[in-house]
This record gives C-alpha cells, sequence and structure tokens, in this order.
C-alpha cells in the first residue's frame, strides 16, 4: 500500500501520483455507498493491481482539509485572487468574495495585481494601499515584461494552489509563465491521462518543479458565497480584527449601529473606505437570503394563521 495524490478524476478513473509514478486508479465502492466522491488534491492510500500497466485501487480517502465545490478539489491550502490593474477595469466586489469565501475556508489568499506594464498612471498602487491592512500577500506583476513571476513563483512553492479572477485578466499567461509551458492549452501530464481524455475538462493539478501543485481548470472565475451567514461575515475580514473590540454593542454589525469601532477605523483611514462599503453590500446581500431569516418569519407567519 502506498499514499498519494489524487491529479485528476475523469470518467470514474483517478490518476495517483504515488512514488513518482501515476497510477490509473479505480475507487473501492464503499466510497459510492458512503455517497463520498474522491477529488482532485485528495490524498489517498492505494493499492497497486499491477505495477507494469500502473493500475491500482483506492483503498483510502484521507481527511481533508479543505474542500472547493468550484472546482470540485480537495486540499487546496492557497487562492491566488488575480485582477488586472488596467484591461479589464478591477472587479473589486469579486475579488472581496473570493478573500472571503477563501477565509471562510481556512485558505491563505494572495492578491496579484496583474498588467501593471498597462498601468501608466500606477493606479495599482492605490489598490496596494487599499488592501495592504488586509495583511494578505500583494504581488504587481506583468506577465508580458516577466515582472514579478519570479516572486509569485516562490509563494507557490510547497502549496496546493488554485488562481481566479474574472475573464481576461491573464491567468492562462501567467500559469504559462510559472510553468514556462503552455498548461492551460496542454494540460497535459503524461501519456496515460491522455490516453483517458474526454471532452470535457475538468480539474487537474500541475506539479511544480519547485514543490506543490497548481490546480489547473477551466473557465473559473470565482467562488460562491456558499454556507456563509451574514453574522459571520465580520470576522473575515482580517483588517476589522484590531477594530472590533472597540464597538459600544456585542454582535455588532459595523453598519448602523453607533459607537462602533470599525466604522470609526473607516472615518480615520485605517480601513479602506471603499471596501468596506463593498461590505456593508455584501452583509445585505447575505442577510436577505439567510434561510433562518427566512424560517423565522414562516413560523410567525404560521403560528399566526393557527389562533
Amino acid at each position: 500500500m502506498s499514499t498519494g495524490t489524487i491529479i485528476r478524476g475523469i470518467g470514474g478513473f483517478y490518476y495517483v501520483k504515488a512514488n513518482g509514478k501515476v497510477y490509473e486508479c479505480k475507487a473501492r465502492g464503499v466510497f459510492r455507498k458512503n455517497e463520498v466522491t474522491p477529488l482532485p488534491g485528495d490524498r489517498v492510500v492505494i493499492s497497486v493491481i499491477d505495477e507494469s500497466k500502473l493500475t491500482a485501487s483506492i483503498d483510502e480517502i484521507l481527511a481533508r482539509s479543505s474542500q472547493l465545490i468550484r472546482p470540485a478539489v480537495a486540499n487546496v491550502d492557497q487562492l491566488v485572487a488575480v485582477i488586472a490593474a488596467k484591461s479589464p477595469s478591477p472587479d473589486f466586489m469579486l475579488l472581496d468574495k473570493l478573500l472571503v469565501t477563501a477565509e471562510a475556508k481556512g485558505i491563505v489568499p494572495v492578491i496579484c495585481i496583474n498588467k501593471i506594464d498597462l498601468d501608466a498612471e500606477n493606479n495599482y498602487v492605490r489598490i496596494i494601499e487599499a488592501y495592504e491592512k488586509t495583511g494578505y500577500k500583494i504581488i504587481a506583476l506583468s506577465s508580458k515584461l516577466n515582472i514579478g513571476i519570479d516572486n509569485l513563483r516562490e509563494v507557490l512553492c510547497g502549496h496546493l494552489t488554485t488562481f481566479a479572477g474574472q475573464s481576461g485578466v491573464g491567468k492562462s499567461t501567467i500559469l504559462n509563465n510559472i510553468m514556462k509551458y503552455s498548461v492551460m492549452q496542454t494540460g497535459e501530464i503524461s501519456e496515460k491521462i491522455e490516453r483517458g481524455r474526454h471532452t470535457t475538462r475538468h480539474a487537474e493539478l500541475v506539479e511544480l518543479d519547485s514543490g506543490g501543485y497548481i490546480v489547473d481548470t477551466p473557465g473559473f472565475s470565482s467562488f460562491e458565497l456558499a454556507d456563509i451567514k451574514y453574522n459571520e461575515l465580520p470576522y473575515l475580514y482580517p483588517e476589522f480584527a484590531e477594530h472590533m473590540d472597540k464597538c459600544k454593542f456585542t454582535g455588532c454589525s459595523h453598519i448602523s449601529e453607533p459607537g462602533c469601532g470599525v466604522k470609526d477605523a473607516v472615518e480615520r483611514g485605517l480601513v479602506s473606505r471603499e471596501r468596506y462599503g463593498r461590505y456593508v453590500r455584501l452583509y445585505n446581500e447575505l442577510k436577505s437570503i439567510d434561510p433562518y431569516k427566512d424560517k423565522g418569519k414562516k413560523q410567525k407567519k404560521e403560528a399566526k394563521e393557527a389562533k
């Protein structure tokens, strides 16, 4: 028995990197019975069936540190959120949603500002200033001029990283520069995987020479804000943390309450006013769809009708 990492799954087959080789595996029926689906990124225990043909079975899926639905991948520990300094204009709400989701799932975010070569006015500096209080690592780069790529490679080393961002920000070009070949166009890991290729692309892991993996996934632009409750949102903004204990009221939403430490920090320029404004919008959006809130209204209505 050996331990390895699923680098790709398609058509009921899973390709596991173990002992420097890639094995074509089938998962034991117990996983289907227990409604557990193996995912790329899973650490698994395999039993080799035929070493010459590199076939094996997956006997056990080890505990996951994280799980994403879109892309469907396990054990991601780092997210690189990519925006462009220019062309297209930065979608800061999308960026904030990516950062919030990463925080909620215990994934370390990295902010990557691409296309700084197009930014003659150096507007990207203001983006850095708006997000530096988060404590997240921020990398300004130009894929075209190969600026910042080495810094990004260092950040990726030893991690299982996924990239996300709006269309057109240059994610594919960044990955191609990192890998020094066209990852997003070829997606080739081995001849064995190539033989099992289908028309529909699925998430797969690409191994870095320096150690670690990148999630190569088609058409991925954002995480869904699943399972995040509106009253959890303030705790997913790291720049709020040092000001929340100054709030007058316990459970402060940092929106309408007087004596709010976070709102005071915004006024004093210690928290980005623009990012705070998006927080308010997102808080209200999540509150409007909160299932417990709707359930409470339904129960009150039913009780009233029963009288």
